[in-house]
């Protein structure tokens, strides 16, 4: 729990500021009343605000004056421009955490007073149903409290690790986009099922719920996913047919590619 003076504000309303602020809410990380969002969009806001009882902002000097801890929430391509407008207010008091994909530490202190104190972080999408995992990363200025605060929000809404900022573009391609991939085995998977002769319907639930069941004992299992993956190879048997199938096609290659070219196509959009 914060301190009770301090106060989390959130720049950008959207669906992954939402997400943090049920995670927070739910972990008992800060109180509703020392929650604040800002949103151009005045709908937006209202909908928080009925929704969770946080405070509403105005502007940048508003939320500036009220939150020691900002939440950067809003898309990359308007960084500058938002940051430009909250430069003025910041002081050595704030803590900035940032979730913008692509933008360096190095470039938001560019845009930011002397010695500010930063955290980038790298969630991804399944934090809207507090399943997410994310990694953050500090500037030279942020503190052990700084450190402290920012796994405790992101926790929140699921896994969260700490990593150097130069292997941020790898969690991007790894975690980040992680996500896409398994949607993409999830739909195929299904379309299987659908061309071995089952209702889609009856295709999609047991596809959803092996994803799931295979995930959650590779979590809580004493063994590594190799072990596992042998305790289902019977001899001779469907499962090692298959997976002969997915090893001739390049399945586990093709997924190395994939995190592979995601991890380079970060760095380029981060240079």
């Amino acid at each position: 729990m914060l301190q009770h003076t301090e106060c989390i504000g959130l720049i950008g309303g959207g669906q992954m500021a939402e997400a943090l602020i049920r995670g927070m809410l739910a972990a008992n990380v800060v109180k509703k009343e020392h929650l604040a969002v800002i949103d151009p969009d005045p709908d937006r806001k209202k909908y928080l605000h009925d929704a969770y009882g946080i405070l509403t902002c105005d502007s940048p000097q508003d939320i500036c004056q009220q939150c020691t801890v900002l939440i950067l929430a809003v898309k990359p391509q308007v960084c500058k421009h938002v940051l430009n407008q909250y430069a003025q207010f910041l002081t050595s008091n704030h803590l900035l955490i940032s979730i913008l994909a692509g933008v360096t530490i190095r470039e938001l202190e560019s845009l930011l007073p002397a010695k500010s104190r930063i955290v980038r972080v790298m969630p991804n999408t399944p934090a809207l149903v507090l399943a997410g995992a994310s990694a953050i990363s500090l500037n030279a200025n942020a503190t052990e409290a700084d450190r402290k605060l920012s796994l405790s929000i992101f926790s929140a809404i699921g896994l969260c690790i700490e990593v150097q900022e130069t292997q941020l573009d790898a969690v991007t391609g790894l975690s980040g986009s992680g996500p896409g991939y398994i949607f993409t085995m999830i739909d195929g998977l299904i379309d299987g099922g659908v061309l071995a002769g089952l209702p889609r319907n009856t295709a999609e639930q047991l596809v959803l719920q092996t994803i799931y069941g295979s995930a959650k004992l590779a979590m809580e299992s004493d063994k590594n996913p190799a072990a596992l993956k042998a305790q289902v190879t019977s001899p001779g048997g469907t499962t090692i047919k298959g997976i002969q199938l997915l090893e001739q096609r390049g399945v586990r290659s093709a997924l190395m590619d994939a995190v592979l070219a995601a991890t380079n196509r970060s760095k380029e959009l981060g240079e």
